[in-house]
């Protein structure tokens, strides 16, 4: 299964890998290492963004689940919040899911700019964030932009209601998702280096 919005990128490399295999196949085009180099090149485009644009059905795990596939780059409590950050690669999935039972409250806009996402300070790019309504109070994902990763994509709106593990939205290239939980009411279940999938590893749990 592709992610939605994955034709755009996937079809015409796909198209022109195709168009050029018929042509050659039937001898309206002549061989030659121009055309085969194109064939090659368009092939491997299209397979590149078909592994990219995959999107794996999910069972949910339990407790508070990872919303992206990649390795916790950070597990801080600030204040009267708790963060887990993953950063994602670009051979992760890249569509981003529901922690938990929600309904999206907010979907904004904000930050500036395009560090590498791995940074202390790339949570000041530009993202978007998911204000959510949840049995645990207010949670927000935040899909952060990096280097190579400037498009976001959203797939819910405010209003939206969502089960733990369904599709919120993606980030094209590789990036990084933070969840915010209120440290009053959960404690994380993950270390730094931790390897976790969206909508499967639990990244915490709800406090007794």
């Amino acid at each position: 299964m592709l992610a939605p919005g994955a034709v755009r990128f996937v079809g015409p490399p796909g198209a022109v890998a195709l168009l050029l295999g018929l042509l050659t196949a039937t001898r309206v085009l002549p061989p030659s290492p121009f055309v085969l180099a194109s064939f090659l090149t368009a092939g491997a485009l299209a397979a590149f963004f078909a592994a990219f644009f995959r999107d794996p059905e999910r069972v949910p795990g339990g407790g508070i689940v990872s919303a992206a596939d990649g390795r916790v780059r950070a597990v801080e409590v600030d204040g009267d919040r708790l963060r887990i950050s993953v950063f994602m690669n670009v051979t992760n999935v890249h569509v981003n899911r529901f922690p938990l039972d929600a309904t999206v409250v907010e979907v904004s806009p904000g930050g500036a700019g395009h560090r590498p996402a791995y940074r202390p300070d790339a949570g000041r790019n530009v993202r978007r964030s998911y204000r959510l309504e949840t049995a645990i109070g207010e949670v927000e994902v935040v899909q952060i932009t990096g280097i190579l990763a400037r498009r976001l994509v959203a797939f819910v709106r405010a209003g939206d209601t969502g089960q733990k593990g369904q599709r919120l939205g993606m980030i094209v290239l590789g990036s990084r998702v933070d969840v915010v939980l209120p440290a009053a009411r959960a404690e994380a279940t993950v270390r730094v280096g931790a390897a976790v999938l969206a909508g499967t590893t639990a990244i915490a749990r709800e406090r007794p």
